[in-house]
């Protein structure tokens, strides 16, 4: 059976320190409980979703006091983000995964959209391609699977500006390995993105 590892990459949802492009509308407080029930959200799917283990990747450590009361599921695994730009932290991460699992999703905990069946589908197609991406309407990608790695993918990047996703599908291309492109998602990280949320999250905020 294919194990696919999730590692999500997730700040402690902190206020000040987490969701800061919100803080606008939402206020300090008010985007630090969002980010808290994304966090949730993305952790209750990664473990419905029933793909292999799921590794939540944090930043800053889990023994630093952002963390104290964030309930975390007992049944995840726990990583250090460690130093570097978020190009470093993905390297090592999805290098560390490959050598005890068959692949691995990389994700963050930014977009609603992505769901237990669409971990499943990217899941399911790294048995027949090397790669799997679903791209961000801003330019990023929401999800990058493989089942191998080269420190091309991540290194000399712009993370966090428009084009991420179209230089790593150049870098794969030109690493000749297969990839499914999935569907165009959305991040909530702009006061304008709160109208994707559902409705229940907007309430609760």
């Amino acid at each position: 059976m294919t194990r696919t590892r999730i590692i999500i990459f997730a700040k402690a949802p902190h206020p000040g320190a987490v969701k800061t492009r919100l803080t606008p509308a939402l206020g300090e407080q008010g985007a630090a409980r969002l980010a808290a029930v994304m966090l949730a959200h993305t952790l209750d799917n990664a473990l419905v979703a029933d793909v292999g283990p799921v590794e939540l990747c944090m930043r800053p450590d889990a023994n630093d006091p952002q963390w104290l009361g964030v309930n975390l599921p007992e049944d995840i695994v726990i990583a250090d983000q460690g130093d570097g730009d978020l190009g470093a932290r993905m390297a090592r991460a999805a290098q560390r995964a490959l050598t005890q699992d068959d692949a691995v999703l990389l994700i963050g905990t930014d977009c609603p959209e992505l769901s237990v069946a669409r971990l499943r589908e990217a899941a399911q197609a790294l048995r027949d391609v090397d790669s799997v991406i679903h791209p961000a309407a801003d330019g990023g990608y929401v999800l990058l699977g493989l089942i191998r790695s080269d420190p091309s993918l991540f290194s000399d990047i712009a993370w966090g500006m428009d084009g991420v996703a179209r230089v790593t599908l150049d870098r794969l291309a030109a690493l000749g390995w297969s990839t499914q492109v999935g569907d165009v998602l959305h991040d909530v990280d702009e006061p304008g993105d709160l109208v994707r949320l559902p409705e229940a999250w907007r309430a609760a905020l």
